[in-house]
């Protein structure tokens, strides 16, 4: 059988396809440094104290447009629900043992996150109990607006000014 060269060809695509790392080139220092000074980091503090706010404004808003106190405490709680897995979560990755390699790194990750998970069904779970004529729809809206804050947190994060050289 003949070879073409577009057989060649193809054959050095899958092989090249076969090997994902064969053109990755690592950052240099100054080239981390650069990217980290362009896209700062943003604390996860920071990113639960804006979905504390905007838990207090969806129930605050629930019970105002309402005139039923019950409709902002479920809003709220739903916001709670959120809040505070959220916070333990932030807790635990921000913890010494959380960056003593990339290992534990990873493992103290998935780690938390399940916690954060079953902290949060365990909150919904115990709604009913907890909140006095509780309004499903009012707490999903609170939970759902509270998730989504982080979104907002991460666009109002502050920016770096450029460099006169870059």
């Amino acid at each position: 059988m003949k070879t073409i060269a577009r057989d060649v060809r193809e054959r050095e695509v899958r092989e090249d396809a076969q090997d994902p790392d064969a053109d990755f080139k690592p950052l240099t220092a100054e080239e981390a440094q650069r990217l980290r000074e362009k896209k700062p980091s943003i604390s996860p503090w920071r990113v639960i104290a804006v979905q504390i706010g905007a838990g207090l404004l969806v129930a605050l808003a629930a019970w105002g447009l309402t005139g039923r106190q019950n409709l902002g405490w479920s809003a709220g709680y739903g916001a709670l629900a959120v809040v505070i897995p959220a916070a333990v979560f932030a807790r635990g990755l921000t913890g010494r043992f959380s960056s003593l390699n990339p290992g534990t790194a990873v493992f103290g990750f998935f780690l938390w996150e399940m916690v954060k998970m079953a902290l949060t069904v365990a909150m919904l779970i115990a709604a009913p109990r907890l909140v006095t004529a509780l309004s499903w729809p009012a707490m999903l809206v609170g939970l759902v607006v509270t998730m989504k804050a982080a979104w907002v947190a991460v666009m109002l994060a502050p920016r770096r000014l450029k460099l006169k050289d870059e």
